[in-house]
């Protein structure tokens, strides 16, 4: 069987799930369209690097990344670090003739994301931006019922993505909070999965009007590499630096066919874990999906009798999306983890097969092109068109 060489950049928490996802795969999709070899992983230091190869099965380690690009043994690139790396690899890697798939959103800039689409699209290699969350199941499986007309025109579509783990002023200045670093705040790390979603599932957005806020002005300076997601809370007396992202945004959306909507994210929730959700109204019925209950799809039609019209839960498993390749019980449970696992199985399998794969740099283009709209919007306080391809 075909063996695919990946070199990995960056080794942090996305580094983890990626390496479980190379790993997995095969297990659950057999046949593999190929092996994933974890050949080579990048860190920051030599020391870093070569405690990431142990724990994360690779067999060599560098601390240069473009000892990675330019490997001859490296089929594909995968890019697992901060946002503003990611345009400068992934034009190297192109230009090498690696086939990319890079962590989401697809740069820290628009100019970037179109540069970096660019290239993959010159080079003519493979290329993908991890939205892993729509390979979910049940997302997958809201699809299936709308390309079905099971829920008739969209009207309507709402999506939140709310998250708690920063909400402590004591909670460290990670680089997501450092505009240098990631472009944006809450509306890149988050938002931008529910725009992914958006356009996945009702389509093309045409115009946005849009409100951001930072609730928390400044945070104190972790002494640690890694990023710990708000796991840690540091000393009030630490030293702080300025926060110049944006905490969290709310945005009235049109379609391009029609429909109108909302999306909104913040990381400053308390309560909410990971409460990415979306409820689509349609004129034969309603969808409504929350990631924290992630087997289940609640729907409702419009031709069920009166007496019994209301939202049901829809289990996944083996009769939805991706049910014969995980678990034979539906609701026996999917995890974060499996969404990878479902995401390289189709990158590999669209480097094998030779054919597009999405979501590609070309969506991560335009979900950056929605998402500076969004500040756009924000900052002029008026709707503001989406500037497409």
């Amino acid at each position: 069987m075909r063996k695919i060489n990946i070199g990995m950049i960056g080794a942090g928490f996305m580094g983890k799930a990626h390496s479980l996802s190379m790993a997995a795969m095969p297990m659950f999709f057999w046949p593999a369209p190929a092996i994933p070899v974890r050949k080579v992983v990048c860190d920051l230091t030599m020391e870093a690097a070569e405690q990431a190869a142990l724990r994360l099965g690779f067999e060599k380690y560098t601390d240069n990344w473009r000892d990675v690009v330019n490997d001859p043994e490296i089929d594909v690139i995968d890019i697992v670090t901060p946002n503003n790396s990611h345009a400068e690899i992934a034009i190297a890697a192109a230009k090498a003739g690696k086939h990319v798939i890079c962590e989401k959103p697809l740069a820290s800039t628009l100019e970037e994301s179109k540069q970096m689409l660019d290239a993959v699209t010159a080079a003519g290699v493979k290329h993908m931006v991890a939205f892993n969350y729509r390979r979910t199941p049940a997302v997958a499986l809201a699809k299936k019922y709308i390309e079905e007309g099971a829920i008739g025109q969209i009207l309507n579509f709402r999506g939140t993505y709310l998250q708690d783990w920063s909400a402590d002023p004591n909670s460290p200045l990670s680089w997501r909070f450092q505009k240098a670093l990631s472009g944006s705040g809450a509306l890149g790390d988050i938002g931008t999965h529910v725009i992914d979603f958006a356009r996945y599932l009702v389509g093309e957005i045409a115009e946005v009007m849009a409100e951001t806020k930072t609730w928390i002005t400044e945070r104190p300076v972790q002494a640690f590499g890694v990023d710990k997601l708000g796991t840690v809370k540091l000393d009030e007396q630490a030293e702080k630096r300025p926060v110049d992202v944006d905490d969290e945004f709310m945005s009235l959306l049109r379609f391009e066919n029609g429909a109108i909507g909302s999306i909104e994210a913040t990381r400053n929730g308390w309560g909410r874990n990971n409460f990415l959700t979306f409820e689509i109204h349609g004129t034969k019925g309603s969808l409504y999906f929350n990631y924290e209950n992630r087997d289940e799809l609640q729907v409702c039609f419009a031709d069920d009798p009166a007496d019994r019209r209301g939202y049901r839960t829809v289990y996944t498993g083996p009769a939805t999306p991706y049910g014969e390749a995980l678990w034979p019980i539906p609701a026996l449970g999917i995890g974060y983890g499996e969404t990878k696992i479902i995401e390289m199985h189709d990158f590999i399998q669209s480097i094998v097969e030779g054919r597009e794969i999405s979501p590609s740099f070309n969506d991560g283009y335009r979900i950056a092109q929605i998402s500076e709209a969004i500040l756009r919007s924000a900052e002029q306080q008026k709707w503001t068109k989406v500037d497409l391809i």
